[in-house]
């Protein structure tokens, strides 16, 4: 009889690899039936092809070394998604929400820790930093109703982004006790557990925030090529978690404060985030999962009810504590019950920091062949986290439909019948990633529409040679748009004139705004708009965006935005306000906008009802005039964006004749964006052979006036 035994556990690198590739295939599938976390399926898979399991797989050197960097990703993704502005929005009472979040269960556990389940004080300690912190594993119910922007979720957010800051900063005082406790053999000192550890990161600290960020924004500035970011971008990940590593603390609060120090210049909806997320999410963090679940020995659970009386400890003590810190904090800050319990059950959970905190108490020795985490810990952590998975998810479910309901939610940005659709004529290579990013950065993430990618070539001889060029810039552009998980519709057209070929398709699309480069003069005598784009303000009264960005948009730090008087009185007014302020909250970078009072007090009233969280800033510039001197204020890491109109149009004002040889001589270094929004006047309905080939920049009348002019003087 065959002995299908011998052949286990595999040895073989090629089949190891497929089963675990097969193992994150069909792990979520089947998790996805069964309503449990993916998460935990991972771990379940583990438990089941491990040596404690059907014994198909050993936990050989690849699951060591991928598991490390795996842990590393979690907390290097957790700090890269951290809000950062809504932190510093709402930083009171997140502070206070935080530590009771933090240090009600830190003192309930740490009392069942020592009396009822009789640990010792390291890894009770230890044992608290897993249940003080959370997850949120229920954010993806939020987002469903859409209430990402409810209070009682940002504050949530935030108390969970302090909670798994402290915890990780108590973890490496545990972990630097207890190293010192085994090379002395003697109680460490309140100098070697406290002092020094404290010393040591904060000169560690001091490095990450004067000079890690001006080396990253150098290196993104001068490298575009997106091979080379990623790889700089580990590099920094892992330098941070090995210097943490040999000043004694522990590597995955290295990883997790370089996610904080990158968190500026990693936009969450860039091409370089989704590369990040997508081979952490593929492979790291999934091999680490499956890793975990091969070291638990589900065998002790039917040894004895001591393994099920440490789960039901873990569970309750760590639920009533979350809950209590929720409650509380509804009532210290007068929220509806609704909020409280969305504060609750988005706070619950326990998943990738609680596994990433338990691994490494595994590892820490405390003599005699012993570890400062048993079997029975680590079994009741991974038990634990599936229970509070269940309760958060079903709390956060309940929550969010009572505020839906009843709170009645309405969101301003999230109006029915938007109309937004992106047309994005492409041209050149060079700017082909950049106007991609921008439209990106700029749609409304709540519509998930896509953009649409346009190519247009003169039918002249060399047009077969300038399609197929075309074809594949636009499969350079689809490609880039998919990095960041956004659809591209594409097409290329040949046409007679390139302004009526993109104006052809933007009716035929039915798009609501196009966002192009800025022609790039050849030499003095070349106009400022070039061939084709004036054409597309004078012919379109929809919102165009003219941009020249000489730099990576993820290492722009301030968009100032020069608006004219009347501009509220324009249709567009809002459309390009919800532009800006997108693109400042994707680049978590200061807004300032530069106008009249009446015209700014509009503008702020529409950003904090619809976009509280971003860094805004307001400055009176009472005339036009004044554009010039701005150009004292801008510099080459600013974005300068122009609000302009169309002749004739209810803002519009003479001094924009004057608007290129103004941007010209004074902004020509600059980054630059110009914006023609919305206007009132005649649709776009008849184009014809009619239509000119050509307006001329500067009408003749001008250039009269101004010879006169001379001539008078």
């Amino acid at each position: 009889m065959l002995n299908l035994g011998a052949y286990f556990p595999i040895t073989d690198p090629t089949w190891i690899f497929f089963i675990v590739l097969c193992i994150i295939l069909l792990a979520p599938m089947i998790m996805s039936k069964l309503r449990i976390p993916h998460i935990i399926g991972m771990v379940l898979a583990g438990i089941l092809v491990g040596p404690y399991g059907l014994n198909i797989l050993e936990r050989d050197a690849s699951f060591e070394i991928f598991g490390q960097v795996g842990l590393y990703f979690i907390m290097f993704l957790a700090g890269l998604e951290m809000d950062i502005e809504g932190t510093r929005k709402h930083l009171r009472k997140m502070v206070i929400f935080g530590l009771l979040t933090f240090f009600i269960p830190f003192i309930m556990v740490y009392y069942a820790g020592i009396n009822w389940l009789h640990y010792n004080k390291f890894a009770t300690l230890l044992l608290c930093c897993i249940l003080s912190s959370n997850t949120l594993i229920a954010y993806p119910i939020v987002t469903k109703y859409g209430l990402q922007r409810h209070r009682s979720v940002t504050l949530s957010v935030g108390a969970s982004m302090i909670a798994l800051t402290m915890a990780l900063v108590n973890l490496s005082f545990i972990v630097g006790a207890v190293h010192a406790l085994g090379n002395s053999g003697h109680s460490p000192s309140i100098l070697t557990t406290f002092i020094l550890p404290l010393l040591k990161l904060g000169i560690y600290l001091a490095g990450m925030i004067f000079i890690v960020p001006r080396v990253s924004r150098w290196f993104l500035q001068h490298y575009s090529d997106a091979v080379t970011q990623f790889i700089f971008i580990l590099s920094v990940l892992f330098l941070s978690a090995a210097i943490t590593t040999f000043i004694g603390l522990e590597g995955v609060l290295g990883a997790f404060f370089a996610g904080l120090t990158l968190n500026r210049y990693i936009p969450r909806l860039s091409p370089l985030m989704g590369r990040l997320e997508f081979i952490g999410n593929a492979i790291f963090i999934p091999y680490f999962l499956i890793g975990v679940g091969m070291l638990i020995n589900v065998g002790v659970l039917f040894e004895g009810w001591h393994t099920i009386y440490v789960i039901i400890i873990m569970v309750v003590m760590g639920t009533v504590g979350k809950m209590i810190a929720g409650y509380v904090a509804g009532f210290i800050f007068r929220l509806p019950i609704s909020s409280a319990h969305m504060m609750f059950g988005l706070t619950s959970a326990h998943a990738a920091g609680s596994i990433a905190i338990v691994m490494v108490g595994m590892k820490l020795s405390i003599g005699d062949g012993n570890y400062l985490v048993d079997a029975d810990m680590l079994n009741g952590v991974v038990m634990m986290i599936l229970f509070t998975c269940v309760i958060s998810s079903l709390m956060t479910k309940f929550a969010s439909q009572k505020i839906a309901l009843k709170d009645n939610v309405i969101h301003e940005d999230e109006k029915v019948g938007d109309d937004e659709k992106i047309l994005l004529p492409l041209k050149y290579q060079g700017s082909m990633n950049t106007l991609v990013s921008l439209a990106i950065l700029m749609r409304n993430e709540a519509l998930n529409r896509g953009i649409i990618g346009l190519n247009v070539v003169l039918d002249d001889d060399n047009v077969q040679k300038n399609q197929a060029l075309g074809r594949q810039l636009l499969e350079q552009a689809t490609k880039a748009a998919s990095d960041a998980n956004v659809r591209m519709q594409t097409q290329s057209r040949i046409a007679t004139n390139i302004a009526n070929g993109i104006m052809h398709a933007f009716k035929e699309y039915e798009a609501s705004e196009i966002i192009i480069g800025l022609h790039e003069p050849k030499n003095e005598r070349d106009s400022f708009w070039g061939i084709f784009t004036e054409n597309l303000f004078t012919e379109l009264n929809r919102q165009i965006i003219i941009a020249k960005v000489v730099q990576p948009l993820n290492t722009i730090r301030r968009i100032q935005v020069a608006v004219p008087s009347r501009a509220e009185f324009e249709p567009g007014f809002h459309r390009w306000i919800d532009r800006l302020a997108r693109l400042a909250g994707n680049l978590d970078c200061r807004i300032q906008f530069h106008g009249r009072q009446d015209t700014l007090g509009l503008i702020n009233q529409h950003i904090q009802n619809v976009y509280p969280d971003i860094r805004v800033d307001y400055h009176l510039m009472q005339h036009w005039n004044q554009l010039p001197e701005l150009a004292q204020k801008i510099n080459e890491d600013h974005l300068f964006v122009v609000i302009t109109a169309r002749k004739g149009t209810v803002s519009y004002k003479s001094v924009f004749d004057k608007l290129p040889t103004e941007l010209q001589r004074f902004y020509q270094r600059q980054n630059l964006m110009i914006i023609f929004p919305d206007q009132y006047g005649e649709p776009m309905n008849v184009m014809s052979f009619a239509a000119p080939q050509k307006r001329e920049e500067i009408s003749a009348y001008a250039i009269l006036r101004d010879w006169l002019k001379k001539k008078q003087s």
